[in-house]
């Protein structure tokens, strides 16, 4: 099984990409010049907009405020909630075919 290496690109390296883009270079043309998709360029700028100073922590992680943390977690949990009601409603779906099938006999 061939493993494909990621490039990891340093917070510095972020930033200075993310000015580029924003002394007025476009993302084409940044990525092009740092050997990048512009995807990723365009990305990173979105990150830094949104995170400010909490962007590129490391491993891909954001730092994330309490809020964005307790919406996530409820995300969650309603997830895990709707799996567990969709099996209830299958179980009821079975049950209730068993039980009127035994009172027609």
């Amino acid at each position: 099984m061939n493993k494909i290496k990621r490039t990891v690109y340093d917070r510095e390296f972020k930033l200075m990409v993310i000015n580029l883009y924003l002394s007025g270079k476009a993302a084409s043309s940044v990525a092009e010049d740092m050997d990048l998709d512009k995807s990723m360029v365009r990305r990173w700028v979105r990150e830094h907009n949104k995170y400010q100073d909490n962007n590129f922590q490391g491993n891909g992680n954001v730092i994330m405020t309490d809020s964005e943390e307790e919406i996530y977690r409820l995300k969650q949990e309603l997830k895990q909630v709707k799996i567990e009601r969709d099996i209830l409603k299958k179980a009821v779906g079975i049950f209730s075919k068993s039980d009127s099938t035994n009172m027609n006999l």
